[in-house]
């Protein structure tokens, strides 16, 4: 039984849904669970919706229409029969969101935001099934939101393990002897059966958690990439695919930025030893990358950039030294505003942390944190960790920056630095 993750790049389209089938009528017609992502960048178009709606932003109604729009667009394109259930189907997936433009936004942003929201994985899945079933492929659309439970944190949901491994063990199994089953990544429900969603680019993390369930073969996600590369092409000319690495390196590497994988996605595959494929949708017949339990290091330094870093330095007012006390107080302001650090030092009588830029969090953050603290900050900065560093490697990240932040453990550093041409 193996499960396969198709993410939004690859559904962007009406031709991107014909290479899917095309990919998956290689596979056996059953014992395949299928997790699709919102369409190309619907789930940015619907976060434009969410908040309109929440500032009561006229231009909701004009946002909403270009989202049906596109999905029509889609399906006119794979369903020459325009009675095909389909079209009924879709728009009245999309009368939920109706219904709830009708009234003022009186809920959380939060709440709002992942009943939005997850229309894009609904409407996106249900077109995909439909069209395996047009060609051919006997398929089964089910609806996450029956398995994935999950608390009310919206927006960041987690997962309450033990009921989710049980209903899914106790419906899916009959599914998949019947044929593919087609469900979707990002969603899960409360236990007031309100929708959740499991965090931004969380359908990994869907996909393992359907894996480690069901007890699987294996998880393949579908990319736009050969498979896991040394550093993104958009930063680097020459990079090179990893043939191999193992659970921890890829955990340590998600957890840092990589944005190949979701960060969430290992542990529950690595806790049932299921290996991970991470293979190019556009290349399908090459191998990809492995993720395994081997114990082989990674063959070539790897490197991950984040930009658009602030770096905080907190201080004590009166000058005395940065104790476990003040680091307790400090996280919890971290925590409160939902702020994530993605690296660290301290000294006696500093702590720094690098944050992602946001404005409204960062000006909430430095607000609470000066009430105790003396507080520093510098925006613009870009963040690179590699993993398996040497000083060569050190040396071709740091051309033309200025160090302000490195943190160094056994296999791996992170510098915060700062453009020089963009400091004159």
């Amino acid at each position: 039984m193996q499960v396969f993750k198709f993410g939004g790049a690859s559904v962007k389209d009406a031709s991107g849904i014909k290479n899917l089938a095309t990919i998956v009528k290689d596979y056996p017609a059953n014992n395949l669970l299928i997790v699709v992502s919102a369409m190309g960048k619907i789930t940015n178009k619907l976060e434009e919706l969410t908040w309109a709606y929440v500032k009561g932003d006229e231009s909701v109604h004009e946002i909403f229409d270009e989202v049906k729009a596109f999905h029509f667009d889609v399906i006119s394109t794979l369903f020459e029969d325009a009675k095909n259930p389909i079209y009924d189907d879709v728009a009245n997936t999309f009368v939920e969101i109706e219904w709830l433009l009708e009234e003022e936004a009186n809920d959380t942003a939060a709440y709002l935001y992942d009943q939005i929201v997850s229309i894009g994985e609904l409407v996106s899945t249900k077109i995909v099934a439909a069209y395996l079933n047009l060609t051919g492929i006997f398929t089964i659309w089910t609806d996450a939101r029956n398995y994935i439970h999950t608390d009310n944190n919206y927006r960041e949901a987690n997962v309450i393990w033990e009921k989710t491994e049980q209903e899914i063990q106790k419906h899916l199994p009959s599914f998949l002897a019947q044929g593919i089953v087609v469900t979707q990544g990002f969603i899960g429900s409360t236990s007031e059966n309100f929708t959740s969603t499991l965090g931004r680019d969380g359908s990994d993390y869907s996909a393992a958690i359907f894996c480690a369930c069901l007890n699987a073969d294996s998880l393949t996600i579908w990319k736009d990439v050969p498979g896991v590369l040394n550093a993104d092409p958009k930063w680097f000319d020459e990079t090179e695919k990893i043939e191999e690495l193992s659970y921890h390196d890829a955990i340590e590497l998600t957890y840092y930025g990589a944005n190949v994988i979701h960060p969430k996605t290992i542990k529950p595959i690595q806790n049932k030893a299921i290996p991970l494929y991470v293979r190019s949708f556009i290349e399908p017949k090459e191998i990809g990358t492995a993720i395994t339990n081997t114990q082989s290091p990674l063959p070539v330094a790897s490197f991950i950039f984040k930009v658009n870093q602030v770096l905080i330095s907190i201080f004590p007012k009166d000058f005395s030294f940065i104790i476990e006390e003040n680091l307790s107080h400090i996280f919890s302001i971290l925590h409160k505003n939902k702020v994530k650090v993605n690296t660290m030092l301290n000294s006696a009588i500093s702590f720094s942390v690098s944050v992602d830029l946001d404005e409204e969090k960062l000006k909430q953050l430095i607000e609470d944190l000066a009430e105790t603290f003396k507080v520093k900050y510098n925006k613009g900065l870009e963040l690179v960790t590699i993993r398996y560093y040497n000083q060569q490697t050190i040396d071709r990240v740091t051309v033309n920056k200025d160090v302000l932040l490195e943190v160094k453990s056994r296999h791996t550093c992170q510098i915060v630095m700062k453009d020089k041409s963009l400091a004159q």
